[in-house]
């Protein structure tokens, strides 16, 4: 008899505690899910910028000594060059295609002073006697140059870019005044000057361009750029009618390397909202 109350009591106890049981469970609160990570941020290169910068260059000549009218050589081709250095500004477009490919549009124009020695044989001269490297020498400069076209790039990773270029360009070279050189000492300014001329051309070039995290919207590139320019009849100027028709037959072309600040106006890094 004992033993059948104390059962029936168990057996109230737990009817009465299982509602009370399940009513706590369904007021705990339950943890919200965690948000799903942000997506990682991308960038657009498509827009426009402008640069600004500078470096080295040095542009190299085949030449000879001719008549003008008509065309006649009155020397063999010979080689010289210069160098130094030069100043850059420009502005683009870009346009990026799909996930890796940038196309776009560009122009510069470089200020130099890109200079060598150029010399006029005694076989050019003829009132100076032949061989002891007499005759004229003057120094040939480099001044300016511009050049427009456009470029085509692969993205490595998203902020950088390698690419290659080309287009016209044209560039200038100052007049060279020529002084005695050789046998003559000390050395005398003669009334003979190569007329300052520009050149036309092409040029073909590439480099890589690299956005700086530390500055949104600034980026540095390097450019190489090889420039190859037509061959011009460029007068020599004189009192002497000794020069008078009388030209020098020029084919250069210049190199240059440098390294530029790039500003982009809307370079974006685009993140996706968050959820």
């Amino acid at each position: 008899m004992k033993c059948n109350i104390i059962g029936g009591f168990a057996v109230a106890v737990l009817l009465v505690a299982a509602p009370l049981g399940v009513a706590s469970a369904a007021d705990m609160p339950v943890k919200a899910p965690a948000p799903p990570p942000p997506s990682p941020p991308t960038t657009s290169w498509t827009g426009c910028y402008v640069d600004a910068g500078g470096g080295y260059g040095f542009w190299r000549q085949d030449s000879y000594f001719e008549v003008l009218n008509p065309l006649s050589a009155l020397s063999t081709s010979a080689t010289s060059g210069g160098s130094g250095w030069y100043g850059t500004v420009g502005a683009g477009c870009d346009y990026q295609v799909g996930q890796r490919f940038v196309v776009g549009v560009l122009g510069d124009y470089d200020f130099m002073h890109i200079h060598g020695k150029y010399e006029m044989p005694s076989v050019a001269v003829p009132i100076f006697p032949a061989g002891a490297g007499s005759g004229l020498a003057g120094d040939e400069n480099e001044r300016s140059a511009w050049a427009v076209g456009g470029r085509i790039g692969y993205l490595v990773a998203p902020a950088l870019l390698t690419y290659i270029s080309g287009g016209y360009t044209a560039t200038h070279f100052n007049t060279v005044n020529f002084s005695s050189m050789g046998i003559f000492t000390p050395p005398f300014t003669s009334p003979v000057a190569l007329a300052s001329n520009t050149y036309t051309g092409w040029f073909i070039g590439g480099g890589t361009e690299y956005a700086l995290d530390w500055f949104p919207g600034l980026f540095l590139r390097t450019d190489y750029r090889y420039s190859a320019y037509r061959a011009a009849n460029v007068p020599i100027t004189s009192t002497s009618l000794l020069f008078i028709g009388s030209g020098v037959n020029s084919q250069k072309s210049v190199q240059t390397i440098g390294t530029e600040l790039v500003w982009r106006f809307n370079w974006t890094s685009l993140v996706a909202a968050r959820y």
